[in-house]
């Protein structure tokens, strides 16, 4: 049997492992495969190997150093990071939507002087990078003639499981975009977690992956399944008839739906959901942004009790908690209890754990933790109180101990002095039938301050007066909470992973206001 050991391995854990694990049961077993073509666990391994060894001997990178990576999702994707972390290098991860500034960012950030980059995206990525970006490996012929010269054998290179693999950058929603410094360890006792969490990755489980690769879930949702020795399916980019006709046609136990995917979902005539076959699906696991609870009990409905589950957790965390099949619908508004080895704790303003059923600000510790943001000492200090990292989101905690995120801290509106949570008000006009999406946000006002403000998305071919929803708040909330505007949109403004992002709406609002 071929060797698939590495340096060091018996000493530390990396992302890598695992597949290499795989490899030595089933090295003929197809691990992954996207639009077509497949990799096997052994063939697998060997390009890890290969993207190392041409990473440190034909590329000059070293160990501590970064590289860019800007692509879509891809067959490639996995060997590249994973190929890279293996010689020590982290991979500065940019969306393949990236307009030009965000590249250059980036870049200059990581101070990356190779990039691995998409055909499709060369064009873009050679106009944007920075002159410090020396070298651009182009994913197709030229990728493939230096990996075939790459060595197969160990990288010579000694890594340990708390260096850093992987860079993602936040979105920007709350200010300057911060690279967030993610480990080997954090990453690999994330996918244990979930394997103890969801119960569906197993070597016999078959995954459907389609979150971008460059978003630390997304990569996470991709790479668990393999880590395990199971089949993950990669789509290059989300369309929801491809997604479910892929859970239909492999038989998928798993896939990770965000809401927004959720909501493509219930878009679809009735007729077409019907013809998907999900009775395979272990979990429809749900993340990034909060799912509506008119949402969550059609989903059960579609996939059946015993399979959805709601995670809850930032870039900085990895997944902090989750809510199980059988809480789903006795738990409304919930994200669940605490992941394995996860702590949390709900603050006021000086740090002191608010009573139970008070509302106060979340504070997490576990060993998936970030190692900080790069270049960004000061703001790694505001954001950390010892192992704790305070995460800017407003929460409370039931009598069970289960959690209830109220909404970002940031995203608070303040009309008339009082505090308005925008989910609370989203909860609401979310039940209507005919409301599919909506944000709430604040419109600067010259008595009130902020006015709450809401941008609607309705069903196609469903109609709704501004005035029937605005009813439809007065009874369910008080006055102060009910938007003073309804506005109806086409669609809500998104980041990469299908989050709303109400800065953009209240920005809009502001320059509207002058």
């Amino acid at each position: 049997m071929a060797d698939f050991a590495r340096r060091g391995a018996s000493r530390c854990m990396l992302i890598s492992d695992g597949i290499r694990a795989a490899a030595g049961r089933t090295p003929g077993k197809t691990a992954i495969r996207e639009t077509g073509r497949a990799l096997t666990y052994a063939a697998l391994v060997d390009r890890i190997a290969r993207v190392a060894n041409l990473c440190h001997a034909g590329l000059g990178l070293r160990h501590g150093e970064h590289a860019a990576v800007f692509s879509a999702n891809c067959l490639e994707y996995i060997e590249i990071v994973a190929g890279m972390a293996e010689a020590g290098i982290a991979a500065a991860t940019i969306g393949p939507a990236a307009a030009a500034p965000e590249i250059r960012f980036i870049c200059e950030d990581s101070a990356a002087r190779v990039m691995f980059v998409s055909a499709a995206l060369e064009e873009a990525a050679r106009a944007a990078a920075p002159a410090g970006v020396q070298r651009f490996i182009v994913i197709g012929p030229a990728y493939e003639a230096l990996l075939a010269e790459a060595s197969p054998g160990p990288c010579p290179v000694a890594v340990d499981e708390r260096d850093i693999f992987s860079v993602p950058y936040t979105s920007g929603a709350t200010g300057r975009a911060k690279g967030v410094r993610l480990a080997h360890r954090g990453r690999v006792l994330s996918a244990y977690a979930m394997a103890a969490e969801h119960g569906c990755y197993t070597p016999y489980d078959r995954a459907v992956a389609t979150t971008p690769m460059f978003h630390g879930a997304g990569f996470l949702m991709a790479l668990t399944p393999i880590f395990f020795g199971g089949f993950v399916e990669v789509l290059p980019r989300f369309d929801i008839e491809a997604l479910m006709g892929t859970i239909t046609r492999i038989q998928a136990t798993s896939a990770y739906i965000v809401p927004a995917h959720f909501a493509a979902l219930f878009a679809l005539p009735e007729a077409t959901r019907a013809q998907y076959d999900v009775r395979s699906m272990k979990a429809a696991i749900s993340g990034t942004a909060p799912l509506p609870q008119a949402v969550k009990e059609r989903i059960v409905g579609y996939f059946g009790e015993g399979v959805l589950y709601e995670r809850y957790g930032t870039t900085e965390t990895s997944i902090a908690c989750s809510l199980s099949p059988p809480d789903q619908l006795r738990k409304q508004a919930s994200v669940g209890l605490p992941y394995p080895a996860t702590q949390m704790k709900i603050c006021d303003e000086a740090g002191n754990a608010v009573p139970q059923g008070e509302v106060g600000e979340l504070w997490v510790a576990s060993p998936y933790m970030f190692s900080g943001y790069l270049n960004l000492p000061e703001q790694t200090a505001a954001g950390t109180r010892g192992d704790w990292f305070v995460t800017g989101d407003l929460a409370r905690q039931d009598e069970e101990g289960y959690l209830y995120l109220v909404d970002r801290k940031n995203d608070m509106v303040i009309s008339g002095g009082e505090n308005i949570y925008p989910r609370e008000v989203e909860e609401v006009l979310l039940a209507h039938p005919a409301v599919a999406e909506c944000g709430v946000t604040g419109a600067p006002h010259p008595y009130w301050g902020e006015a709450v403000t809401a941008f609607v998305v309705i069903r196609p071919g469903m109609t709704v007066a501004a005035e029937a929803l605005a009813a439809l708040c007065r009874a369910k909330l008080s006055r102060y909470k009910v938007p003073k505007e309804i506005r109806f949109v086409p669609g809500l403004p998104r980041n990469a992973m299908g989050k709303v992002l109400r800065r953009a709406l209240k920005e809009q609002l502001r320059a509207e206001a002058g």
